[in-house]
């Protein structure tokens, strides 16, 4: 979630998005507490995205409806498209790896 909150740039995005790639065993009951209390918008909304993506099994577990995403769009990859749920712009289909 720290690597997330640091993206600066279209490059950011694709590093943050391979280390979520990796994240295959987190504990659902720990991530979900851990999003809840974050306080970054931006990083909530990037990393449920990328996570749902990828198609991380612990995704499915967790209850998205008690993280609060705020409102209106956020602009996290220049030149992306938005995507309707999250509300950010994210790359379009073939800039990164199984998007």
């Amino acid at each position: 979630m720290e690597q997330i909150h640091l993206i600066g740039n279209n490059d950011d995005v694709e590093h943050a998005y391979q280390l979520m790639e990796g994240l295959n065993t987190l504990r659902p009951d720990i991530v979900q507490e851990l999003l809840e209390n974050c306080s970054s918008v931006r990083v909530k909304r990037f990393f449920l995205w990328s996570a749902e993506t990828i198609g991380h099994d612990w995704f499915k577990r967790l209850d998205v409806s008690k993280i609060d995403l705020g409102k209106g769009k956020r602009q996290i990859y220049r030149g992306g498209l938005l995507n309707n749920r999250y509300q950010i712009t994210v790359p379009k289909q073939g800039e990164l790896p199984g998007v």
